[in-house]
């Protein structure tokens, strides 16, 4: 029997299953050049989950290897059957933690952003919400 975990998530066809028991350590919604393309959106919504409590429960995500504006080398995580894009890891800035994506949760209640990061990028016609407001990466 499969394991179940506090937080599950998959890919669109659900060949790629994954979950987490910690509550993210930090939700960000970014607005960065990177997460634009990475989207194909107008922003991104991650999740700081810890390495160490994140499983994979089935299948395995194809990593793409991209170089960022900062110069550090990410892995995005993606389903090779349909594509969805999955989690980050392989991030220097923050050892330990990989970032999910919102829209791989099975369950989306109660996950909420608490920071805008990268906003100098956000597009003019976006409202901004109520939350901390950060040019670029805070620091």
């Amino acid at each position: 029997m499969e394991s179940t975990r506090k937080h599950m998530a998959q890919c669109a066809c659900g060949a790629v299953r994954f979950g987490f028991d910690v509550d993210p350590v930090l939700v960000v919604l970014c607005h960065c050049l990177d997460c634009k393309k990475a989207s194909g959106g107008e922003a991104l919504c991650l999740l700081g989950v810890a390495e160490d409590d994140f499983t994979l429960l089935g299948g395995q995500p194809k990593a793409f290897r991209y170089t960022c504006a900062s110069g550090n080398g990410p892995d995005r995580n993606f389903c090779a059957d349909c594509g969805s894009r999955l989690f980050t890891s392989n991030l220097l800035s923050f050892p330990g933690l990989l970032f999910v994506t919102l829209g791989s949760l099975d369950r989306l209640e109660g996950i909420r952003p608490g920071m805008e990061i990268f906003t100098s990028r956000r597009l003019d016609w976006v409202t901004p919400p109520d939350l901390p407001q950060f040019d670029t990466m805070p620091g």
